[in-house]
This record gives structure tokens, sequence and C-alpha cells, in this order.
């Protein structure tokens, strides 16, 4: 018993304030805020490497490796200057998503009343048989994929989504980009998945949403021209979606799940 007092007293907890703990929660919070933030983003991706690298500097710190250290302390003036260079998009995306959290309940109601433009757009296009991809962005920055597409930054609506697809349309070939409630490109060539899995009824659309999905955390919802059929495309699964309650559903859940992470 004597003992366990002893190694009480001698390590570094036994020496803690109420303060101390109280800056170690505000620690682990800004951390995790900041995880939250930049989830889905190539950032994050990013600031695990930049962890792993810390954590090899610590040891080599540790074990007096003097080379490594030096190196490494060199590396980090650069490293942390080039990625909010490279991922200022995705962290300023990620901070201003953080700072809408205050304006919840507005942007929530807001998505939904977009979110179901495009579930009677989607079926309203099925029933013509006209083909359709329609993006929308999550976590994960779209920025290069809609730079490539034609600008548009409009409110979403079921009417200009049927415009924008109607086979006389210069705009219908590719996909539409959803931020939020607003529809900010259109005409965006998707990256095609290469799996072998997918059926082979399935044509260029579903490969296309596979693609994204596989890259990116973005949901895609795709009408297919020739069997005039709505499905929906997440993390690299196909789920044929059989009416628009089935498919508003499976809107809302995203969107409910994408709010509570944040």
């Amino acid at each position: 018993m004597n003992s366990l007092v002893t190694l009480w007293q001698d390590s570094v907890w036994s020496s803690m304030t109420p303060w101390d703990v109280v800056d170690i929660l505000l620690i682990w919070f800004l951390a995790y805020r900041m995880f939250v933030i930049l989830r889905g983003t190539a950032a994050l991706q990013s600031l695990i490497g930049l962890l792993g690298l810390g954590l090899l500097y610590m040891a080599s710190r540790a074990f007096e490796l003097t080379g490594l250290g030096w190196l490494l302390e060199k590396f980090f003036v650069y490293i942390v200057i080039a990625v909010l260079i490279l991922f200022q998009k995705d962290i300023r995306r990620g901070l201003a998503r953080a700072g809408g959290r205050f304006f919840t309940g507005f942007s929530a109601s807001a998505e939904n009343i977009a979110h179901e433009e495009v579930v009677q757009a989607a079926f309203a296009l099925a029933s013509r048989r006209i083909g359709a991809l329609i993006v929308v962005e999550r976590g994960a920055s779209l920025g290069e994929l809609i730079d490539g597409g034609h600008k548009i930054e409009a409110e979403v609506s079921q009417d200009l989504l049927m415009a924008i697809f109607h086979p006389t349309s210069p705009l219908h070939d590719g996909a539409v980009v959803l931020q939020g409630r607003r529809l900010v490109a259109a005409k965006c060539m998707l990256p095609l998945s290469l799996t072998k899995e997918i059926a082979r009824h399935f044509g260029t659309r579903h490969r296309a949403a596979l693609g994204l999905s596989e890259e990116t955390d973005a949901l895609v919802v795709v009408v297919s021209e020739e069997r005039g059929a709505v499905s929906m495309v997440l993390q690299g699964a196909l789920t044929p979606v059989h009416d628009a309650n089935e498919l508003r559903e499976q809107l809302q859940q995203h969107l409910a799940a994408d709010r509570g992470k944040g």
C-alpha cells in the first residue's frame, strides 16, 4: 500500500490542479473539433500524416537521434505552410461549415427543401426516361470537379434540374453538383469506376457515380435513361431506389447523420 502511495506522489498526476484538468479537456475538445471540421477532406489525411511525423520527431528526441530530429525540425517549418496553401479551400469550407452550426435549424430546413426538389426531379426524369447524375457534396471538397464544369450558382429546384437534363439542353451531359441548397455547377465529368463487379446492364452514368463515390464521400443520385430507374450511390455501393419516399428517407438519413457528426 505504501508503495502505491509513493508511486502516486512521484507521478505527474499528483501535482495536477483543477485548472490543469480544464486545460487538458480544452485541448482535447479543440483537437476533436478540428477533426470534425476537416473530416472527409484531403486536408485531414495530410493532418494525420503530420501527426505521424510529429510522433517520429518525439521519438528522435527521446532516443537522441540528432540527425533525424534536425531534419524533421527543418521540414516542419515548411510543410505546415504548404498544407495551408494546398488545402486552403478545404479548410475554409470546413470552418464555414463549423460556423454554420449556429444556424443549424435554418440550414437543415433549407437543405430538406432542396433535397425534396431532387426527389421530385429524379422520379419525374425517370418517368420520362431521361438520364441524370445529381451529386450532393458532403464533407470532402468537390472543388476540382466543380471547376471543370459549367458554373450555375442557383437555388435547387425541380424545374431547373428538369431543364438541365433535358436531351436538348447543352448542359445535359455529365453531372450537376449540389452544395447545401444550391446547385453550383452542371456538365461536370465524373471519374469512371474500374470495378468489374458492377452489373452489365449498368452504363456509363452508374460507373461515373461509383467512380466518384470511391474517391470521395459524395452522395450521387443516378437516373437511368434505358430503364427509367433511380439509384443512389454512396461509398462505392449502388442501391436501387424504388419510389420517392424511399429516396427521401435515404437523403434525410444521411443529411441528419452529417449534422450529427458536426
